[in-house]
């Protein structure tokens, strides 16, 4: 007979107590479901500053942005001067991308058609505001303000110009909600520009032609008061050929010279076979005396005191050379200044018109795609550059 293990009294109590039939005990509490991948997706901060700005930008480029119409001009400043032929000096001068005075014209026009200048002459003769505030543009790029300032702000955003320093062609493109507008800014813009061109040209040939005008009018003055200064002298002297009466004053005394030069041969050849005490040799001293007074009289009315003929004669010459001198001046001023007209002619500038403004067909912005990948791409880099920094941070305070 097998016998069972004696038990203690704390295991018969325990067996005691436990019933023939008892529950099952409560089930532990079942884990809470796991959270679903659009939650998570939500509790993100790339959702809300990379995701929901792109959104939002693609429903206003997609369902709420106003198709714009561009209409494209293109146009060159040249001058007279600008031939095709090449040099080494054109071929240095292109290789250092340097401009001539056409370039640097182009230059100045394309600064004016993006100047406040040129903002308010095109909205002297087009109603800007009106075209940019058409009812068919939506509400984020319609134009609402009319100050000058904030029009010239988005004049600039519609309207770009550009230079090309390779072939020297300025390229205009304007946008607006029609595309009859865009055409008709496009035009007044160019009738603007050339306008403009034609006032530097003029400007530049004035300046040219001044300086020398002005020396032609100095030659001309000087031409004059010369010749008046002669008049007078002629007028004070009472003698229109100075210079034809020193000749016939030296005429004279050479005359006379002769005649004493003559005297003096006879009255020695009368001595020479007459008494001292004749008459004819009296004669002969007397005629000799005569001229030698006579030459001495002569010159002396000639050479000495304040009507001399010596000081008439250089008063004269003077006055003659003052002016031939003014009328070569008058001469090389008048050359100079054909030569400065011919040259200002050559250098005149002109506009060009390469392309003129088109009338749009289909609407070339906004860019949808481009817009929306550009805002996506730039939130998404600041978003990683922004999450790095505030991961080193924790890193760094940890």
């Amino acid at each position: 007979m097998k016998l069972s293990p004696p038990t203690t009294a704390f295991e018969a109590q325990a067996i005691e107590a436990v019933p023939a039939w008892s529950p099952a005990p409560p089930a532990p509490p079942a884990p809470p479901p796991p959270r679903g991948a659009l939650a998570r997706a939500l509790r993100h901060p790339f959702t809300w500053w990379v995701l929901a700005p792109t959104l939002l930008a693609a429903a206003y480029f997609y369902l709420l942005a106003s198709p714009q119409y561009v209409s494209e001009a293109r146009f060159v400043v040249r001058s007279r001067a600008d031939a095709p032929q090449l040099s080494l000096g054109m071929v240095l001068s292109a290789a250092a991308g340097g401009a001539g005075q056409s370039g640097t014209e182009a230059h100045s026009v394309r600064d004016f058609l993006l100047s406040h200048d040129a903002v308010m002459r095109v909205h002297e003769r087009l109603d800007l505001v009106a075209i940019w505030g058409r009812e068919e543009a939506d509400p984020i790029a319609r134009l609402r303000y009319d100050d000058p300032e904030r029009l010239t702000r988005y004049y600039n955003g519609m309207v770009t110009a550009s230079y090309d320093t390779t072939t020297g062609v300025v390229t205009l493109k304007v946008r607006s909600f029609r595309p009859e507008d865009s055409k008709a800014i496009a035009e007044t813009l160019l009738a603007l520009s050339e306008d403009l061109v034609n006032r530097l040209s003029a400007r530049a040939r004035e300046d040219a032609l001044r300086v020398a005008r002005e020396e032609v009018a100095i030659a001309e003055r000087r031409v004059l008061d010369s010749r008046e200064a002669l008049t007078r002298f002629r007028e004070r002297q009472q003698d229109l050929d100075s210079a034809g009466s020193a000749q016939a004053a030296v005429q004279t005394i050479a005359q006379l010279e002769a005649a004493l030069v003559a005297a003096h041969a006879e009255l020695r050849e009368r001595m020479a076979f007459m008494r001292p005490d004749n008459a004819a040799l009296q004669v002969t001293r007397n005629r000799i005396a005569a001229l030698e007074r006579q030459i001495a009289e002569e010159r002396s009315r000639r050479t000495q005191g304040e009507g001399a003929l010596a000081q008439q004669l250089a008063t004269f010459e003077r006055l003659m050379l003052e002016r031939e001198f003014a009328d070569r001046q008058l001469a090389s001023a008048t050359a100079s200044l054909e030569t400065a007209r011919m040259e200002a002619q050559r250098q005149q500038l002109y506009l060009a018109r390469v392309v003129e403004p088109n009338l749009a067909v289909y609407p070339l912005y906004p860019r949808k795609l481009i817009s929306v990948g550009s805002i996506f791409l730039g939130l998404s880099v600041a978003f990683g550059i922004g999450w790095l920094l505030v991961a080193g941070m924790r890193e760094h305070a940890a």
